[in-house]
């Protein structure tokens, strides 16, 4: 059984060196523990401080491709080295490496296939009442799209199955956290949240720039994942709003207009039409989007059978 603990970096030649010296060489129920680090394009040499830190394998990117690319460049790369279970932490020290025992531990035991980290975001100290308000709002909003209880929706803090990293796409160039939760949703993965701790921050977070940045970005991810996997209930929904508003503004102008009142309520008449027509479209959109959906899965398995013959060669 190997693990290999992957760490996106981009600039971290600072805290890089902390973060690898915390990780366990050895864990219960593993035969091997390896080491991966992504340079997503770093320019502080952070490549060269993973190697003096004694990091098994580095894969460099030759540019700034973003947390998400690094994350999947680190999967593709821990399959590649015969990964058996893929653990992703932070290069900023975010997490207690010692925790990541209680990340593998539901797997061995055959009860996950994936498993994050539960940081209890709602009461972690150094965040801002802002941010833990938002972090319970993501989290629920996710669970809402996933179809599952989301503790944490943010936590980078995890540990996968070779099946699951094989089955896993990122499509988003921002993060990969909120896009996965919701895809192993829809693939009905076995997921667990595990409680894990938290060391003070090192430096300020990358990603929420700001508050508005962050807010765009997320949304945006939650949108398109969630349309991409579940079409035919977003348009569905959205088709029946339009159909309902068509329907209820018809009904008034009928009632005006056997009142004695209908040549004032025209544009009702026009109104109901226009959100008929656009329900009913709608509607038919989810449908060639569900049987795109259904495509779409098919292409996904040979990708995977593809992916696995791939690995297979190099093991």
């Amino acid at each position: 059984m190997k693990c290999i603990i992957q760490i996106p970096c981009y600039n971290e030649a600072r805290t890089l060196p902390e973060t690898v010296a915390a990780l366990p060489r050895v864990l219960p129920g593993i035969d091997t523990v390896e080491f991966l680090v992504i340079d997503d394009g770093s320019r502080d040499g952070t490549a060269q401080v993973a190697q003096a830190a004694g990091v098994h394998h580095i894969v460099r990117h030759p540019r700034n491709l973003g947390l998400a690319r690094a994350f999947m460049t680190g999967l593709d790369s821990s399959l590649r080295l015969g990964a058996d279970i893929i653990v992703n932490t932070d290069a900023d020290n975010q997490y207690v490496a010692a925790d990541i025992a209680s990340l593998v531990a539901p797997i061995l035991a055959g009860e996950a296939e994936l498993v994050i980290g539960d940081r209890g975001v709602g009461q972690i100290e150094h965040f801002s009442p802002l941010k833990r308000t938002l972090q319970r709002l993501g989290s629920w909003v996710i669970s809402q799209a996933a179809g599952m209880k989301v503790p944490d929706a943010t936590s980078g803090f995890r540990a996968l199955t070779r099946d699951a990293a094989l089955h896993t796409l990122v499509l988003s160039s921002y993060s990969y956290t909120l896009e996965t939760l919701i895809q192993a949703g829809a693939q009905r993965r076995a997921i667990r949240y595990v409680p894990v701790r938290t060391n003070l921050p090192t430096r300020p977070s990358r990603l929420m720039n700001n508050l508005p940045h962050y807010l765009a970005n997320s949304t945006t991810t939650i949108v398109r994942a969630y349309t991409f996997y579940r079409p035919l209930r977003v348009f569905t929904t959205i088709g029946l709003l339009a159909l309902l508003a068509g329907v209820a503004i018809g009904i008034r102008f009928l009632i005006a207009y056997f009142s004695g009142a209908g040549s004032g309520h025209i544009q009702s008449l026009i109104l109901s039409a226009v959100l008929l027509i656009a329900g009913f479209q709608t509607l038919l959109i989810g449908l060639v989007a569900d049987l795109i959906g259904a495509n779409r899965k098919l292409m996904e398995e040979v990708l995977v059978r593809l992916r696995k013959r791939e690995f297979q060669d190099y093991e």
